[in-house]
Order: C-alpha cells, then structure tokens, then sequence
C-alpha cells in the first residue's frame, strides 16, 4: 500500500499510470488529484471521488453528484449494482493504491458514506 506520501514522490511532470487512469477525468477532479498527490489531504478528493462514481454510475443522475445531499444511497438512489460497485472499488484501488476489502465496501450505502471512507482509507498508514 501507498500513503499520501508515497504518491506525492513522483515527479510531477513524468507521466505514470495514475495520470493515464486519470486523463478522461474532469479537469477539476485531475487538479484536485494532483492537490492530494501535493499535499497529502484527504479532503480534497471530493471532485475525484463523484468523477469516478460519474464514470460507473449505471443510470446517469439528473444533478450533478457533488450536489446531491450526503445521504443520497448509492444503491437504492444512484443505482449502483454489484458490477458498477466493483468498477468503483478496482479504480479506486488502483487510483490511491490502497486495498478495500469485500466486508469494508458493504458498509458503505451514502455519498457520505463512501466519502468518509475514502479519506480514511488514503489517510491511513500502509501498514493498516
């Protein structure tokens, strides 16, 4: 597993596999990659985390994701099934190079859900 610190090592202009999985992102969501790469905060994923839930979302969402109260269910609100939860947990996996497990993933139901767990996830140390 990487920690914050470990991903802001690469040189920022060499290109990596994380820019090429980044590269159809927004541009709000590829700076705000590029933010947490620098700083190593947690907080500035929101952007990144609704891009990739916009790129597996199985029903497009009439509002912008990063409208949508916290409590929107990822499930029973957004549509999300097994398979686009999967895409979800692979990309972001890769993306911050952090492992989530089957049992972790199926407790998070909410937007807010998914984001605390997230943060936690890429703050914690690579030994956890």
């Amino acid at each position: 597993m990487k920690t914050a610190t470990a991903l802001s090592a690469a040189p920022a202009s060499a290109p990596t596999s994380r820019e090429e999985s980044i590269r159809h992102l927004p541009a709000a969501a590829r700076a705000a990659f590029h933010q947490f790469q620098a700083a190593g905060d947690p907080a500035t994923l929101d952007p990144v985390i609704f891009a990739i839930l916009a790129d597996f979302i199985p029903r497009a969402s009439a509002v912008p994701l990063a409208e949508l109260p916290g409590s929107t269910r990822l499930i029973d609100d957004l549509g999300f099934d097994s398979l686009a939860i999967t895409e979800v947990v692979f990309f972001t996996e890769d993306l911050f190079g952090i492992s989530i497990s089957n049992e972790e993933i199926i407790q998070v139901r909410s937007l807010d859900d998914l984001r605390g767990f997230i943060r936690r996830k890429v703050a914690a140390p690579a030994n956890s």
